[in-house]
C-alpha cells in the first residue's frame, strides 16, 4: 500500500489540526472567519475531502476527515492554509509565516474512539470558555449540523452519533480522555483500542508515534 509522508491512509478518519506560527491569532473578526469557511468549501470543490466535524477557533483549527486516496489530505490541506495566508496577508499588510507549519494529523479508530475526538472537537469553543454551550459557536460542526446550515457539506460519520449527541457534547471530558487525544495530536499516533493502535502504527510505518519518550534506561 503507497503511503504518504504523513502516513494518510485512505479509508480512515483523521484529526486534522494546524495553528497560527508562535500561537498567533488567525481569524481577528466576523469576516475571517467567514472567509477561512468560504475557502473549505472552495477547498472541496477542488480536491473533495468529506469532512465529518471541524472547529474554527481563534488561533487554530481541527478538522476530521476521511480522505478517499492516500494524498487527498496533503494536497486539500496545502491549497487552504497557502491561499489562506495569502489572504492574510493581502489583509493585514503583513508578511512572514502565518501558520506554524505543515498541519499534524493522527488516525482514529473508528467506534467509539472516533466519537471522543469528535467531541473533543465540536466541545472545543466551550471549553476555552468562547461559547456558553457548544453549539453556540457559530465557527464548529455541531452548530452547523444542529442549525442545518453548513458552510459546506459535513460528511456523514461512519459511527452513528447518539440521539443525546448535544448534551453529550456538552458534558465535560474526563482529564484522561483529553490527554490521550492531546499526546495523539502532538506525536501524530493512532488513537483507538491498545492492539489496534500497535497495528496501524506497524502497517502505516509509524512505529516511533508509539515509542516510550525519552532515553532509554541503561542495564546494569
Amino acid at each position: 500500500m503507497p503511503r504518504s509522508s504523513r502516513a494518510i491512509v485512505a479509508e480512515h478518519c483523521y484529526h486534522v489540526v494546524n495553528r497560527g506560527n508562535n500561537q498567533q491569532e488567525l481569524f481577528h473578526d466576523r469576516a475571517d472567519y467567514v472567509a477561512f469557511l468560504w475557502l473549505i468549501a472552495e477547498a472541496n470543490e477542488r480536491v473533495s475531502l468529506p469532512i465529518i466535524g471541524g472547529c474554527v477557533m481563534p488561533n487554530h483549527v481541527h478538522l476530521i476527515v476521511r480522505p478517499q486516496h492516500d494524498t487527498q489530505v496533503a494536497e486539500w490541506t496545502h491549497w487552504l492554509f497557502t491561499t489562506h495566508a495569502r489572504r492574510y496577508h493581502k489583509k493585514y499588510a503583513s508578511s512572514g509565516r502565518v501558520w506554524q507549519g505543515r498541519f499534524k494529523a493522527f488516525v482514529i479508530q473508528d467506534d467509539e474512539h472516533l466519537l471522543s475526538v469528535l467531541r473533543y472537537v465540536e466541545r472545543n469553543a466551550l471549553r476555552a470558555s468562547l461559547a456558553d454551550r457548544a453549539e453556540a459557536w457559530e465557527w464548529g460542526s455541531l452548530r452547523w449540523r444542529t442549525s442545518g446550515s453548513a458552510p459546506f457539506a459535513l460528511a456523514p460519520s461512519p459511527v452513528p452519533l447518539p440521539e443525546n449527541w448535544i448534551a453529550y457534547v456538552n458534558t465535560p471530558q474526563t482529564p484522561d480522555e483529553i490527554e490521550a487525544i492531546r499526546i495523539c495530536a502532538r506525536r501524530q499516533s493512532p488513537f483507538g483500542a491498545t492492539e489496534w493502535s500497535a497495528n496501524k502504527a506497524v502497517e502505516f510505518g509509524i512505529e516511533e508515534t508509539l515509542a516510550p519518550i525519552g532515553r532509554p534506561r541503561k542495564r546494569m
